[in-house]
């Protein structure tokens, strides 16, 4: 009678271990999942930014070469009060 006692119990107790393995396992799934998600709309935001930053240098580059040179000013001439 003791041992089919310990028995149940050790099933019991096996079963609620390999639920809350099972559990365990589900939620690292989840996570791993949600990381890659993450990390590949970080890839296609940062691909993105560069395309832009890319596209503003040439427009920059394209306006200044545009733009006609800046005259120097010459120095203003200094007059002593002697």
């Amino acid at each position: 009678a003791a041992g089919r006692k310990r028995d149940a119990m050790m099933r019991t107790a096996n079963g609620a271990f390999q639920a809350w393995q099972d559990r365990t396992d589900l939620v690292k799934q989840e996570r791993a999942a949600t990381n890659a998600a993450n990390d590949a709309k970080t890839a296609r935001l940062k691909a993105l930014r560069l395309e832009k930053e890319e596209q503003d240098a040439r427009d920059a580059a394209a306006v200044k070469a545009a733009a006609p040179p800046a005259l120097k000013k010459k120095p203003a001439k200094r007059t002593s009060a002697e």
